[in-house]
Parts: C-alpha cells; structure tokens; sequence
C-alpha cells in the first residue's frame, strides 16, 4: 500500500474515533503522530487502532497527554573511549544472544549495558517459557522466529551448560472454555470438546512443530489434580523451560571467552551521525566509534532510536504480575499448562501454570497496558486477577504456598510485532525492538537474523576459526553426589559452608560468582547466578551472610553494597552511629 494509501486509512480511523488536535504523517509506510489527546487511555487507543492498519512498518506515537513521564537524558563523556566494528545497546536476552553469535566472526564488538549486570531488563521478569509458536498471530515475525529459535535451545543450553527441559505444554479446554458467549452450553462443550482442538492441531502441523491431539481420560491420567471439568486438551510437546538470566548470563560470558568487551553500568545518551551514516555511541563513560549500531534496548528502542534521528517506532509497555510457589509443590504438575478462552483477549497467550528448571511452580503472567516503563510493582487486585484466572485449571491447588510476586515489562509496539530491520534512515543503524513475548524463545533465531542483515549492510562477516562454542559448567553445590561435595569441600573448605539454607547455596558458589568472567557485584546480581535468596525465606537467612561475603570479596564498605545497581543501599552505617557521637537521647 501506498503512504497515500495509508494515510486515508489513518484519517479514516482518527475521524472515526472523534478525535482531534493530531497531526498525521507517513513516510515509508511508518505512521507519525504529533498532538495532544485527553488521557494516556487515548495514546494507547488511537496508537493500537492505527497499528492494526494492514502494511504498516510501525507507529511513531509522539502525541501529548497529561501526566505524562519524560526521561532526562544523561550527560554523556565526548571523550573517546574506544572502537568497534559493532556497538550492541542493550544487555538483555536479545542483546547478549546477538553478541554471542557476533562473536563467532572476525569483528569488534562492544555491547553497552545501562544497568551494573546484564538480563535485568524483561529478561529477568518473564515467565521463563521457550515458546513453541503455536500461541503467536499466523503470518509475523515473532511466530516465524519463535518457531525457528525454540528448535535451537537443546544445543545451545549443552554448549553453555545451562539447565534447560522440554517439559511440554498442554493447552486444556474444559466446559468454561466457551461460557462468555452466548451459546447453549451442549453446543461449546462440543465446540470445545470436538472441533476447537482440531484447528489448534492443524495450526502447529503447519507451522512445523509437534503436536498432537490428548481426550480427556489421558489428560486425567496424565494430571491427576487438573479440572473435572476438563473436556479436552492439545499437547506442544516443544514447550521448554530455562531460567533467562542465568542463560542470558551464559551467553555473555560465552560471548566475553570469544571477544566481546561488556560495559556495565555504561548508559548510551547519543547516536552520532554522520552523512546519513552512523559515526558513534556517546555513552556516560565515553564515546565509542562505530560503523554499525544494533539498538536491542528493549524497553528505551524507542528513545534510543530517536537519539539517532531514526525512530521508527513507539514503545508502550505492558505490564504482567507473576506468582512463584515454593518447591515442595514441584511436582503436583509434570508439564506446564494453559486454559484456553474465548473470546481470547487480543495481543495475549493467556499466559498459564508453569513448571520451571528449579523446580517451582509460577501461575501468569497477567496482561495490562502501563504508562511507566519502569513500574514493576505487584498489586493486590494482579494477585486476584492470577487466581481467577488459573485457579479454575488446578480448584485444589495449596494457594498459601506462595513464596513471592514479580512483575515485569514487555516492550510492545503499536504493531505488535518484532521490529527488525536495518533503519531506512541512518546507514548502519540496526533495530531490534518490539521484543515482546515470546522474545526470549525467539532470540536465538533473532540473532542469526541480524547477523544476515549486517552482510546485507555491508559489514565483513570472516569466521574466527578460535571460536569456541562450549562455556565450563559453573558448580552448583547442591547437585552434586556425596562424593562429589566431599572432594569439593576437602579442595576448598568454602564449599563446606552453606549460606542460603533454602536453596543450598554456599560460600564457594558465592565467591566463584563475584569473581566470573562477568562479576557479580550487587546483592541481586549474586542471587541471579546462584540462587541464594530465591528460596522459601527471600533472602531472610542468608541475605546479612551474602553481603558480608561481597564486602569482603570486593572492599566496598558494607553501607555501599548495592541490591540492584545505583541507588539501591541496602544500609545506611553502623546503628551506633545514628545515635550520634554524644548519645545525646536525641
């Protein structure tokens, strides 16, 4: 379709909708809108309903409204620090698999990282699921690259040694699958019962991935305490589980092993461009030279973009609340589970009760536009919305059994699609944005993607024949055999003591993460490589324990620990200190 073309449509659905004040232009089939509406609600609607239009690229939301939360940008270091053939902005999932795959050839690459360690964006708040595709829209990028990219996982989790389980995936219709529309109940359950399954069957045979057809009496067998009002289910046998921070963590310092230079805690605040070409990344710790550019910096793609005068695309976040069971629930399921609805709400699997590879349990995650990109806060009414929604799948489950609640943030476009291409305005500059769910299944195949599209660019690609694949096992105390552990603890007594009783966590493990390749130095970011305060207790034990260990480690004063990067103190000083030096009673 003609920008032409577009823009009548566009016209067509603002005049429609009644709203005014909005400028509309469209350039190379990205929509641009400039204005003022009457509520955030408005920005979403209008930005939703134009991306809905058919052969739009993207949708540059640039409309006003009041409430509105603008970024300062940081002042950022003119001083050259460095160069590279390829500047990666974001150290998410996307970001380091693109970085490992890089790191596979002949090129400089630099991946530049906001926070102090890499996967604390929406990596490390999903659901953990390697999606097999078959929930995605027919036809997408994300549909094609999730297929694509969850068939990559067994290899890739061998070669970085990380866990990783193809639990499976059963998708369940029960009598309720029907109840909101309006239709005799004897007509849905047989909708449900002998048709809907049959379509969702052909559906993934034609998109290449197993799949197959579970009456009622197998799934009972199979999931004693699911639904009696079960009528049906589809089994995804390619359905995996992995932990994304630890494996985003893997790839990092699989990627560091082959080349790639990390720098943490560094915030890009400008793209320079030169004749219509990138020239550099200006960043708070100094300017790196650079011929190409892969903006994967999820949540902020679109503001990076604009740094580079190459926006084609506005990010809207959407939020989603998470539940995590203790482990003495691990094996109440053997495979994850969804129910599935309808109508289904638009933009959204339905999320589900998942298994994870350390053996908990996790109901979610729910689904709902958010204004900051920066709020993950967990509400009472999200709990509400996850047990009304899963607790028909599973009526007896031990809800009590709750350890903990996160939320995390997807980074939507107005297309609601994966955005990858190379920028048709700045030469050199490559988007990966749009990473929404089910990014972290697809980030593999993303990355061989973008790898094709730097040859298309005109970037050198010569493979490193030192290139080694296979990242050394970290040690992980409590999965070793007796003998194992004796002959741990007798080289090096440190094993011998245990920190986080909930998770089995010891000392040694402790010290190996502050001292990897990719140093732990915060409180979360050591809980993200070993586990400790992610048991029963949150950290309740072995938090004072942990952060003794960092201060020792590392010789920062133990008031300067951080939680999660600057800002984050988790102590103030000494008590006696804040008596005063007199004691004076006030």
């Amino acid at each position: 379709m003609s920008d032409g073309g577009i823009l009548r449509k566009v016209d067509k659905v603002i005049r429609k909708k009644r709203f005014e004040n909005i400028d509309v232009k469209v350039e190379d089939s990205v929509v641009y809108l400039n204005g003022k509406v009457s509520s955030w609600d408005d920005f979403v609607e209008i930005g939703s309903l134009i991306g809905a239009i058919k052969n739009i690229r993207g949708v540059v939301n640039r409309l006003e409204y009041p409430g509105e939360i603008r970024r300062e940008r940081k002042k950022g270091n003119r001083e050259k620090s460095g160069e590279a053939d390829v500047v990666i902005i974001g150290g998410g999932v996307t970001g380091c698999s693109i970085a490992r795959e890089l790191s596979k050839y002949k090129v400089k690459v630099i991946l530049v990282e906001k926070e102090d360690d890499v996967a604390c964006g929406a990596t490390k708040a999903n659901n953990a699921m390697v999606h097999s595709g078959i929930g995605e829209k027919v036809g997408t990028l994300k549909q094609k690259l999730c297929v694509k990219g969850h068939f990559m996982y067994g290899e890739l989790a061998k070669e970085l040694n990380v866990p990783f389980k193809r639990c499976g995936m059963l998708i369940i219709l029960t009598k309720d699958s029907l109840s909101k529309l309006k239709i005799p109940q004897f007509l849905a359950n047989f909708i449900a019962k002998r048709i809907i399954p049959f379509i969702v069957v052909r559906r993934g045979k034609k998109i290449g991935i197993p799949i197959k057809l579970v009456d009622r009496e197998e799934l009972m067998e199979k999931e004693r305490y699911v639904t009696e009002r079960a009528l049906a289910a589809v089994s995804s046998p390619s359905y995996g589980v992995i932990c994304p921070y630890f494996f985003t963590i893997a790839l990092a310092e699989n990627a560091t092993d082959n080349g790639v230079e990390f720098m943490l805690d560094t915030e890009v605040v400008d793209v320079t461009v030169e004749n219509d070409g990138v020239k550099s990344v200006v960043t708070t710790k100094g300017t790196i030279d650079t011929r190409f550019v892969i903006n994967a910096a999820g949540l902020y793609a679109d503001e990076v973009a604009e740094m580079a005068g190459a926006r084609e695309y506005t990010i809207h976040p959407k939020k989603g609340a998470t539940l995590l069971f203790d482990k003495e629930l691990g094996n109440y399921i053997n495979r994850s589970m969804s129910l599935l609805r309808f109508p289904r709400a638009e933009h959204y699997k339905g999320g589900g009760i998942m298994v994870t590879v350390d053996s908990n349990i996790q109901w979610g995650p729910t689904i709902a536009e958010c204004p900051e990109k920066e709020d993950t806060s967990v509400t009472a009414e999200d709990i509400e919305k996850i047990f009304e929604s899963y607790t028909p799948l599973l009526p007896d489950f031990p809800k009590k059994s709750v350890i903990t609640y996160f939320a995390g943030i997807r980074a939507s476009t107005f297309t609601e699609d994966f955005f990858i291409e190379a920028s048709k305005k700045v030469k050199g500059f490559i988007h990966v944005a749009g990473i929404q769910s089910p990014g972290l299944a697809a980030a593999p195949a993303v990355a061989d993607m973008v790898v094709d599209i730097l040859k298309n660019e005109g970037l050198t690609l010569k493979q490193r024949e030192s290139f080694n694949p296979y990242r050394d096992k970290t040690t992980i105390f409590r999965d070793l055999d007796i003998k194992e552990k004796k002959r741990l603890i007798e080289k090096n007594p440190r094993y011998g003591k245990i920190m986080c009783r909930c998770e089995q966590v010891t000392e040694g493990e402790i010290v190996d993460a502050i001292h990897s390749k990719l140093p732990a130095l915060s409180v979360d970011a050591i809980k993200r490589r070993t586990r400790a305060g992610m048991g029963r207790c949150q950290g309740g034990f072995c938090l004072p324990h942990v952060v003794e260990i960092l201060s020792r480690e590392t010789g920062i004063p133990i008031e300067k620990i951080q939680k999660n990067g600057k800002g984050s103190n988790l102590f103030v000083g000494k008590a006696k200190c804040l008596l005063g030096d007199k004691h004076d009673g006030n």
